[in-house]
């Protein structure tokens, strides 16, 4: 790394310590001043006046910034054994910087291998259920070589990281707090057995940023940005678990629910995403079957399930519009008729057909009265 990168990664940690932690309003005026460094140099009057900010803002942003010490930051994280990773570093993951708003600073304990990911997430107040259904999509996940992220919660969130280590498998762990304050504070023995089998935890927050209740939603942002799917397990309508597969949408990646009781409050997000079009997720093959193909290459099979049926490997081969053509048609109860399919993937009516011939010649499909269902 040159002497100018070097000087504008300091120049971005510096930054990061301001508490406001808006990272999409810090690299609006990123871009405007040609850099972070250059952001820095400004006085609050020209922030206030240039860059469209409340000039209360623009002093906190001057006076915070010059009291924070972006060389101690750094060494503390090397003694730790953390690195600080900025868009400027080839190990920032490709996929975080895709998304609207990506952390301008991103701290990482453990190893954030470039492998496929999926999102689990929901309730901290998880029945029996959930945490079961949570538990087995993870271990199926981690068994198969998928990273299963999720933010280190209560509830969903570590029946995910459980058994996704549990399976010999890798999950990432996205923090509200930084690395030196592991919260909730009895899952610091999971995060020590993440980081042990090869895992990673993540924050965009100092190393010493305690819990605030404003940062858990923000870090859900990098939960479904690093994740080329999210699966809502089970949350009712103020769970930060809608709030990450919000985040999705809007980073235009996938949304899985996985279906529950309807006499529990528990299975109202889920079961209201289903109600809206997100995809059912019954098992690790329906998540990955909404990855983009080239992702496929290189996963191991899912468990016994995948050996008795060709489901999972007839997946892979897939050509990207089969693909395509064949997620709408899972979703849909009862199936859909050529007509429909046409119809829901806006496509010309020669090029759903051949998605359809493809998708039946590989057996993943049956016609029944007109109408293309899922095979059993």
């Amino acid at each position: 790394m040159g002497a100018k990168t070097e000087t504008e990664k300091l120049a971005r940690v510096r930054l990061n310590f301001f508490a406001c932690y808006k990272s999409d309003w810090l690299l609006r005026l990123m871009e405007l001043y040609g850099g972070a460094a250059e952001l820095l140099k400004r006085k609050a009057a020209e922030i206030a006046a240039e860059g469209g900010v409340m000039m209360e803002t623009a002093e906190r942003l001057v006076a915070q910034t010059r009291e924070a010490d972006p060389e101690k930051e750094l060494l503390a994280a090397e003694k730790a054994g953390v690195a600080v990773l900025t868009v400027l570093d080839e190990a920032y993951p490709e996929l975080l910087k895709k998304i609207y708003d990506p952390p301008l600073v991103l701290y990482v304990r453990g190893d954030l291998k470039p492998v496929p990911a999926a999102a689990i997430v929901g309730t901290r107040k998880a029945t029996p259920y959930g945490l079961r259904t949570a538990a087995r999509l993870a271990g199926e996940l981690a068994a198969s070589g998928v990273a299963v992220a999720s933010g280190l919660a209560r509830g969903i969130d570590t029946a995910a990281h459980q058994a996704a280590v549990e399976a010999g498998g890798v999950t990432w762990a996205a923090l509200g707090t930084g690395l030196n304050d592991i919260y909730p504070w009895e899952n610091k023995k999971l995060a020590n057995r993440i980081v042990e089998a090869g895992g990673a935890l993540i924050s965009e927050f100092p190393l010493d940023k305690g819990p605030l209740p404003a940062n858990f939603p923000r870090r859900n942002r990098i939960i479904s940005g690093l994740s080329l799917a999210t699966v809502v397990v089970e949350g009712g309508f103020e769970s930060g678990a809608l709030i990450t597969a919000k985040f999705a949408l809007d980073q235009g990646r996938e949304v899985l629910a996985v279906p529950g009781p309807l006499d529990s409050a528990m299975s109202r997000g889920p079961n209201h995403f289903i109600k809206n079009g997100a995809y059912l997720a019954e098992n690790a093959a329906d998540i990955v079957a909404c990855f983009p193909p080239e992702y496929l290459f290189g996963l191991k099979p899912f468990g016994a399930e995948a050996v008795k049926s060709p489901e999972a490997s007839a997946l892979r081969a897939l050509s990207p519009d089969a693909l395509e053509a064949y997620n709408v048609i899972a979703a849909a109860e009862g199936g859909l008729n050529a007509d429909e399919v046409t119809a829901k993937l806006a496509w010309q009516v020669q090029r759903a057909a051949a998605a359809l011939f493809e998708l039946e010649i590989s057996s993943l499909l049956v016609s029944r009265g007109g109408r293309y269902c899922r095979a059993a």
